[in-house]
């Protein structure tokens, strides 16, 4: 999840998004990503991608694609905490998945 702040037109970021995005969705483990606003402050941004795993988001930074399309739009991300795991999922019907934290030992 990278938090960013815009104050330019919304079709440029939008666009550089998608650039972003698709420089990122073209590396391993990359499951999916998303560009939403925010419907209190239209100067507030998510991007928010789901990796398999952290050492996959990690490796995707290291790419020269990356590099070139995403890494600008993420320096103007603001200073908040980006990286998060899944620790509970609930489905529509109920079922219940608990996930192991990669911050604990096994």
């Amino acid at each position: 999840m990278i938090a960013l702040a815009h104050l330019r037109g919304d079709a440029e970021l939008v666009e550089r998004a998608r650039t972003a995005l698709t420089a990122l969705a073209a590396r391993p483990g990359y499951l999916r990503g998303t560009l939403a606003r925010s419907t209190d402050e239209p100067d507030a941004w998510l991007l928010l991608t789901e990796w398999a795993n952290v050492g996959s988001y990690r490796r995707a930074l290291g790419n020269y694609e990356v590099k070139l399309h995403a890494t600008p739009l993420l320096a103007g991300a603001l200073d908040l905490p980006g990286g998060f795991e899944e620790l509970v999922d609930v489905s529509a019907d109920g079922e219940v998945v608990a996930h192991a934290s990669d911050l604990e030992p096994e």
